[in-house]
């Protein structure tokens, strides 16, 4: 399974390149829980480093991956995290554990530090540009919400208390 680069982004697929309609998940609060890395971001210095090292223990949430695999199955599934591309094999790793359907996953290119909106709008804008209609994209950050929703698509968000 290799992985090309794509603008700011690193894709692996795992299912395609696929065209028609695809549904877009975020990871970190809304497939994997990441209470138990959240400390690593408060004060007034975040270790991001132990923050995305610890992602490969989260727990899944059960309710969220029940909806993807509820899916119709000839919807792409897209997984669009602001992980860095340098935790591909522990993010493919946790998802094979937990034998999820995905069929693209977009991860950010290691070094960008934009905010996560700027990198999700153009990474979603590419997938589009590659022939995906997204039908719907499931986030926990209202900031990319409302991106997600400037940009034409509907947008089920899931509150995981990580942004208040």
């Amino acid at each position: 399974m290799g992985a090309t680069e794509v603008l700011g982004s690193l894709w692996t697929w795992h299912r395609g390149p696929l065209e028609g309609g695809g549904v877009v998940f975020d990871l970190d609060g809304v497939l994997s829980d990441a209470a138990s890395r959240q400390h690593h971001l408060r004060g007034p210095r975040p270790d991001w480093e132990a923050f995305f090292a610890a992602s490969g223990d989260d727990p899944l949430i059960d309710e969220v991956a029940t909806l993807l695999h509820l899916l119709a199955p000839e919807l792409c599934i897209v997984l669009l995290t602001a992980r860095p591309a340098r935790i591909r094999a522990s993010t493919l790793g946790w998802l094979d554990r937990h034998q999820l359907r995905w069929d693209l996953l977009v991860m950010r290119k290691d070094g960008d530090r934009r905010p996560a909106r700027h990198f999700k709008q153009e990474a979603v804008r590419a997938v589009r540009a590659n022939g995906l209609q997204v039908a719907l994209c499931v986030e926990d950050d209202l900031r990319n919400v409302e991106m997600f929703r400037s940009e034409g698509i509907p947008t089920l968000y899931i509150h995981s208390g990580y942004y208040e």
